[in-house]
């Protein structure tokens, strides 16, 4: 059963919504676990070795499903369609981006909005924002917008969040088609056309389609960290040229990005819109398609974005996607059904391993580090913890790899020695993963919004822009 927010729609059955962090059961089943495992670890110290055992048991699962995504991603590279001369008639097309604090940023947002090659009477598009923030509903009022783009102020309610925003506008789309973007994106002019076109030759099963997302600042600028820049690009390289194209491949669900989907708007509706009070809406969707019996695929024109920056901006995101991650978990695990052994399996390798290693990766580097030190400091070569240290180098081999293949296809810069200092990286998605952790338990509901730099905006339309109208033209030609 589905219901309505103050401003549109939203899931309001709590065995469907992270408005309740974590039932009774669940604490109940997770103190239990903790409690037996402490006990068992007491009385019989093996317990210990043989949950070791399974922990490496579980990273070279994780190494064999990298390689598997690499090998079936080679199979499925989404080759961009042109022009949509397969569409007639297109279909109308709802945008949507949910704003707030942007007033700086949404010139350049609405030049690139503009740049969409979508025939103008055919789009319905919405500044989705929050009624309080009349700095950027200001901002947006004093822009002469394209005529398909309105400005939409969200009602006065809790929680204020993106998805929130997020099912006001699509309580009042008008689009057989709607897809979603953030306020520093540039998407490919030709991604709609693109999506319209996928949509029309594939079955109604087929209900969200997800455009890659490409970093592209990754020079040195006075507030910005090159290593965190060539780090993020990479990682998202990984994701959205190899893993998820792998799982689509494969049919099997995956969390889907924060931006750059594209749905069929019955489908969303039915599904109810998306969870006002989960933190990685994105994610929780994914999967909540999947549970109907509704599939997810993959586009091939990019979506391009900046990174955070330094840690100041990086750490509150990545905080923010690990907090809503095991909002995720936490939601889905309260029933099977429709899930299935696929979609169970898909989401251990995706939302379960990615909180596993965040929550690992330091104190894994720690040990070996502290390994490494005592061999150094006694000369001799110590016998026991070889078999894990082998584990180890091979769950990183399998990353590295995974990710210069990723970075590779997205013309990312990974060198030599963005792989050697790949584990500092990792490192610090452990301190985020105590962050979340915490956050979960004390503001679960609270949005760490990520800051977007005018002057970054105002420099890659110059440096951009102009390429990507040139490459629109020639190829609708």
């Amino acid at each position: 059963m589905h219901g309505r927010f103050p401003g549109g729609l939203g899931a309001v059955k709590s065995a469907d919504a992270a408005k309740i962090t974590a039932t009774p059961v669940q604490l109940l089943a997770a103190a239990s676990l903790c409690v037996a495992l402490a006990a068992s670890i007491m009385a019989w110290p093996r317990v210990g070795s043989l949950l070791l055992l399974f922990v490496q048991v579980g990273f070279l699962v994780i190494v064999a499903w990298r390689l598997l995504t690499v090998i079936v991603s080679l199979r499925h590279r989404a080759a961009p369609i042109a022009a949509a001369s397969t569409v007639a008639p297109l279909p109308r097309y709802s945008i949507v981006v949910a704003l707030y604090d942007e007033a700086a940023i949404l010139p350049h947002l609405v030049e690139r909005l503009a740049n969409l090659d979508y025939p103008p009477e055919l789009l319905d598009g919405y500044l989705a924002l929050e009624a309080h923030d009349q700095a950027t509903i200001n901002a947006a009022r004093a822009l002469a917008l394209p005529d398909w783009l309105h400005v939409l102020v969200v009602p006065p309610g809790v929680p204020t969040t993106k998805p929130r925003a997020l099912n006001h506008a699509l309580s009042v789309a008008r689009g057989d088609l709607l897809t979603v973007y953030d306020a520093e994106d540039d998407p490919d002019p030709l991604q709609l056309r693109e999506a319209a076109a996928r949509f029309a030759v594939e079955d109604g099963e087929l209900v969200c389609l997800q455009a890659p997302l490409r970093i592209r600042r990754l020079h040195k600028g006075r507030d910005t960290s090159p290593f965190l820049d060539r780090q993020f690009a990479a990682e998202y390289a990984a994701l959205f040229e190899i893993t998820l194209p792998a799982m689509a491949r494969m049919g099997l669900p995956f969390p889907l990005g924060g931006t750059s989907n594209h749905f069929r708007v019955s489908a969303l509706r039915a599904l109810g819109g998306w969870d006002a009070w989960n933190v990685t809406e994105d994610a929780d969707l994914g999967f909540r398609i999947w549970r109907r019996g509704w599939r997810l695929g993959v586009l091939g024109r990019p979506t391009y974005e900046t990174p955070p920056g330094d840690l100041v901006h990086w750490l509150p995101q990545r905080t923010r996607w690990l907090k809503g991650y095991m909002q995720t978990l936490l939601v889905h695990t309260r029933s099977a059904a429709g899930m299935g052994w696929r979609g169970w399996t898909a989401m251990t390798l995706t939302l379960g391993a990615g909180l596993a290693s965040a929550g690992l990766h330091a104190l894994s580097i720690a040990w070996v580090s502290a390994f490494l030190l005592m061999t150094l400091m006694t000369g001799q070569l110590l016998a026991t913890p070889w078999l894990g240290l082998g584990v180890l180098l091979c769950g990183a081999s399998a990353a590295i790899l995974t990710t210069a293949i990723g970075a590779r296809r997205a013309g990312a810069p990974f060198s030599p020695w963005d792989m050697l200092v790949a584990p500092f990286y990792w490192s610090l998605l452990s301190l985020a993963f105590v962050h979340a952790f915490v956050r979960l338990i004390a503001e679960p509901h609270r949005w760490d919004k990520t800051a977007h730099r005018p002057d970054i905006a105002r420099e890659e339309s110059a440096q951009f822009l102009e390429p990507l109208v040139a490459d629109a033209g020639r190829a609708a030609a």
